[in-house]
């Protein structure tokens, strides 16, 4: 166990974790030249394509070190983005030390701090790197002391590094053994092995990635998952190189697979504890709960297609424990889910893997997050969609929740970031300037404000220059309102939306003028209304097709046409009052990118 080094790299994005990454395997010939590639753990064709990395991947390197020794690395390349943050936490559970990176163009970011504490709070041992030395625009000596004061550490224990040239690559690998303690575990003790990953091999069924703290695990062994209670066969076990190499025993300090042969992926969760069927061990504490920001519904465009739905996003739940959903019905949509997700990025990646991975093309409504509501007997209840809204005269208030959030840009950009945060309902609470180049900023905003394009406007303002970081703070009482969209008098579900009731007009129209363009005429007039319970704060009307019912009529008397035109009238009026109104799927997609 002395040889083992277990770490993951954490960063914020664009700072080259996935280029060091490839380094590392290259200089340690875990993989050989044919099979190397940029962004080699990157296996998904999503993540190539956006050039982020949205899973964690883990993978065992052989270094040989000075000492003559050869250690073993269990190393988890981790995502950057805040809405995958839950992944960095598991990676962190897994490990005794991080490599830090910090990019030496940029400088700290906010991701890189609220990383760093994360990684802190598990006592992990960090190592500091400045990443891209090698580029004309790098700032070694300003980087470096912007480092040194975030981490408190000497100027000689910061490693310059480039992922690109490989510059700094073998004194990573020479610090990781000097460094970063071995794990600790008695290898004959009972076992205790923790899941932190999981994904759906469609041939073997659900292959398990665990971390063993105690005990070996062999292949054969009866094991059991102590939170479901569940016993199975140990099929096969093995270490996770970029295939997954079979072993017949894997020991503690080890992170490797398991495959039990099971195909009903809720029987296996994350954070769960594995233990032999006849000597158990205690559970070990997994990770905290998933808390999801965003809510959204999906639904299959054919409501044949649920059972399908529900079987592509437990497979997908194994693969990315952050995604949680339970059923719901709409009047609208039919039958689908209900699905929490831990920001729009997210939302996004989730409905591209589901039609990618699965064939699965879906429809989802407006993005939402969760209030908590209060009827005059002071009853609390939590809403996750508008539908779920007590009617306003039982309503006492509304709580939402708020965020703090942490943005780091120049100073160039200050007055233009504060106008955008006034502008979702936002407080500035803190200002403090990092280095003369470099400002924070400390926000406090309702979440539902920047659910939808606050990420992409704050990137534009600030060309790009400002890192954006939150986390949830409490829930406030604030004056929201349930606007409904109604066709002919009928509410439609799909479309209802909790807002600020400052904001609810100006939106409220901007809904009913896009929806007169995606409606289809019918062969009756079609009142778009936009309501805050019985008043109608805006209206847009589509105007009836009108058939030539006279065409036939040439020549004769005046009052045979208005006889005719008479007949027609009377079958408009009949058709509004029994008349459906289709909203087509694109129409639903379409107004959805409203915002």
């Amino acid at each position: 166990m002395k040889n083992f080094r277990n770490f993951c790299v954490i960063a914020h994005i664009d700072h080259g974790k996935s280029t060091l990454s490839d380094r590392l395997l290259e200089t340690t010939q875990t993989i050989g030249q044919r099979e190397m590639k940029s962004q080699t753990l990157d296996n998904m064709d999503i993540e190539r394509e956006r050039g982020i990395t949205i899973k964690s991947h883990a993978i065992q390197m052989y270094y040989k070190h000075t000492d003559g020794e050869t250690y073993t690395f269990n190393m988890i390349d981790t995502p950057g983005h805040v809405d995958f943050s839950y992944e960095v936490s598991r990676s962190i559970a897994a490990c005794e030390g991080a490599l830090l990176l910090v990019d030496a163009t940029q400088g700290i970011q906010a991701q890189t701090i609220s990383n760093l504490y994360l990684a802190l709070e598990h006592d992990l041992e960090i190592i500091p790197i400045l990443n891209k030395v090698d580029m004309d625009t790098a700032m070694i000596e300003e980087v470096s002391d912007q480092v040194i004061e975030l981490l408190g550490c000497e100027l000689e224990d910061i490693i310059l590094a480039s992922g690109k040239t490989g510059i700094g690559v073998e004194k990573i690998l020479a610090t990781c053994v000097d460094k970063i303690p071995a794990p600790v575990g008695d290898p004959d003790a009972p076992l205790q092995a923790m899941i932190f990953d999981s994904m759906f091999n469609p041939f073997r069924g659900v292959v398990t990635y665990l971390r063993i703290m105690n005990g070996t695990l062999r292949k054969g062994d009866k094991i059991k998952f102590i939170n479901t209670g569940n016993e199975y066969f140990a099929d096969e076990v093995g270490v996770l190189q970029l295939k997954e190499i079979p072993q017949k025993t894997i020991s503690a300090g080890n992170v490797g697979y398991l495959i039990t042969g099971t195909k009903v992926s809720k029987e296996v969760q994350v954070g769960d504890t594995i233990t032999l069927a006849n000597n158990p061990a205690e559970p070990i504490h997994g990770f905290e709960e998933v808390k999801p920001m965003v809510f959204a519904g999906i639904f299959p465009i054919d409501n044949d297609d649920f059972e399908d739905l529900r079987d592509s996003l437990e497979k997908l739940q194994l693969n990315d424990a952050s995604l949680v959903f339970e059923p719901e019905t709409s009047a609208a949509l039919g039958f689908g889910f209900r699905c929490g997700f831990l920001g729009m990025l997210h939302l996004e990646i989730i409905q591209e893997r589901l039609s990618r991975e699965f064939n699965q093309e879906v429809i989802t409504t407006v993005p939402n997050v969760s209030y908590f509501a209060y009827n005059r007997k002071g009853e609390k209840m939590k809403i996750n969609t508008p539908s779920e809204l007590p009617d306003p005269t039982l309503l006492d208030k509304v709580e939402e929740p708020y965020i703090r959030a942490q943005i780091i840009t120049k100073p160039d950009y200050f007055g233009q970031i504060m106008n955008l945060a006034m502008d979702k309902r936002g407080v500035m609470t803190k200002q403090s300037y990092l280095t003369q180049e470099r400002v924070e900023l400390t926000f406090e905003l309702p979440l539902a404000e920047i659910v939808f394009d606050f990420y992409d406007k704050l990137k534009s303002i600030s060309r790009g220059y400002a890192s954006f970081d939150y986390q949830i703070i409490d829930y406030r009482a604030s004056d929201l309102v349930k606007m409904d969209i109604k066709l002919n008098g009928d509410s439609v579900d799909a479309l209802s939306a909790l807002v600020h009731r400052e904001k609810a007009v100006a939106l409220g129209r901007r809904m009913c003028a896009k929806l007169k363009e995606l409606l289809p005429r019918q062969q009756f007039v079609i009142a778009i209304q936009a309501a805050i319970g019985g008043k109608i704060i805006a209206r847009e009307t589509i105007s009836a097709m009108r058939k030539d019912v006279t065409a036939k009529c040439y020549g004769g008397d005046i009052t045979r046409k208005r006889k005719l035109l008479e007949k027609q009238k009377k079958g408009k009026k009949k058709m509004r009052q029994i008349g459906n109104v289709e909203v087509p799927q694109k129409a639903f997609l379409d107004v959805l990118k409203l915002d």
